[in-house]
């Protein structure tokens, strides 16, 4: 259990120094903490409840924690899931309860790595929660639907942070080289245009991987002329990652020249890109994650193998790493090709959100309602459901839809492949 710090001592790692210490220093998730938006209304007015802040590394989640700790007028206490068990999180309880007590003062709880405590763990807190003695803020790279106890998740509010965009790590690494008092401006660096543009594409949208490379090639680079000159060279070697042999517009080219050899059922010009992208220094996670997004887009159910080749080859790029994964990832993109092909998928996905967006979707039709607890028929009459394994086939007419909805229509199955069986077996029963 440690109190947030908010002391920068030359000790602390660069990223750590470069926090922000108030919204408008915060860098991204203007969808969430943009002017008007309710988590950035909430924190301003000092009346954030318990939240859940979810999403990749280095993208701000623990930042946005320590803004709220700099603004809030509340008691700030920070814990880790990894290293923190039950005995500590009574301790903050008891702590909370005589803050509360003694002074009327309110206690967050920033609960790093949220998705790692067990059921036990996080049954400690409910109460807390439930009584507003804490106000508890977990983060996490987990999707907490999946990774967290239900009995959490349904207490706190959820934020979803987004990849940040080139221009925010942009933003991030300037703002550090300038900085005299938390950055490394007083030491006087200057960094390389393609250097700086190096650290960006290589840092996936990582703001802390991003800082780290900055400050490891400053502190490991001599000073020369008075000033510490950050070449390409050095930007490579402290990020450990080469630059792209090509340039910007040539690399998305032959990405998109991918891409449409996949779509195309083309496995030779699909291969010969991936082996130029390849050697030109793009990161094989971008080639597995296309043919994941091609597997459901141009090729579906004419063929749902062609989905479980692109995931298996994704694993196994993470399990055994380059260049072996390189085989799995050339198997996958001939099982994408050679597939027939079909875009109903990605029609249906998004004709169906589409609808979803509009609203008016109206009630859930009564035989459709859940009729599992106690006193449901007082309420609701399912008696009108008509369970399936009754029937020959284990199918029946009976509409799914609600009002206004029922003869819509968005997964259209093709003919090729194993959409043609579904299209039979529609056509058979008359399905629309």
């Amino acid at each position: 259990m440690t109190l947030f710090d908010y002391n920068n001592t030359a000790n602390q790692p660069l990223a750590d120094r470069m926090r922000p210490r108030t919204l408008d220093e915060f860098i991204g998730q203007k969808h969430i903490v943009g002017p008007g938006k309710l988590l950035r209304r909430a924190i301003l007015a000092d009346k954030l409840t318990s939240s859940i802040f979810y999403g990749p590394p280095g993208c701000g989640k623990t930042s946005l924690a320590y803004v709220i700790a700099q603004m809030t007028k509340a008691a700030f206490v920070r814990m880790n899931a990894v290293t923190s068990g039950v005995a500590e999180v009574r301790e903050v309880l008891k702590e909370a309860d005589d803050r509360r007590k003694m002074y009327g003062k309110a206690t967050y709880l920033l609960l790093d790595e949220c998705h790692r405590w067990n059921k036990a763990q996080s049954d400690s807190i409910l109460p807390a929660i439930e009584e507003g003695l804490i106000r508890f803020i977990g983060s996490t790279t987990e999707n907490p639907m999946i990774a967290m106890t239900p009995a959490i998740v349904s207490r706190c509010r959820l934020f979803a942070f987004e990849p940040l965009g080139d221009k925010d790590v942009q933003t991030a690494l300037e703002r550090a080289i300038a900085d005299e008092q938390h950055g490394v401006g007083q030491m006087n660096v200057r960094v390389d245009e393609d250097a700086l543009r190096h650290w960006v594409q290589s840092s996936g949208g990582d703001i802390r991987m991003a800082l780290n490379a900055l400050e490891l090639a400053t502190l490991s680079t001599p000073t020369q002329g008075g000033e510490i000159h950050i070449t390409l060279a050095i930007a490579e070697d402290s990020i450990q990652k080469p630059v792209i042999k090509v340039d910007d517009s040539l690399y998305y080219d032959m990405l998109s020249a991918f891409c449409k050899s996949l779509r195309g059922s083309d496995a030779d010009a699909a291969l010969l890109w991936f082996s130029r992208l390849l050697y030109a220094g793009a990161d094989p996670r971008l080639i597995a994650r296309r043919l994941i997004a091609h597997a459901s887009e141009d090729v579906g159910m004419a063929n749902p193998d062609a989905m479980v080749q692109a995931v298996t080859a994704t694993q196994a790029l993470e399990f055994v790493g380059m260049p072996e994964a390189r085989l799995s990832l050339t198997q996958a993109i001939i099982a994408i090709c050679e597939s027939p092909k079909s875009n109903s998928v990605v029609e249906a996905m998004v004709q169906a959100k589409a609808d979803a967006e509009r609203g008016n979707l109206g009630a859930v039709p009564e035989h459709l309602r859940d009729g599992h607890y106690a006193g449901h028929q007082r309420i609701n009459d399912t008696s009108g459901y008509l369970y399936p394994h009754d029937f020959p086939g284990h199918w029946v007419e009976q509409n799914y839809m609600p009002q206004g909805f029922e003869d819509t229509v968005y997964y259209r199955p093709g003919s090729l492949g194993f959409e043609g069986n579904i299209r039979k077996k529609k056509d058979k029963h008359g399905q629309k």
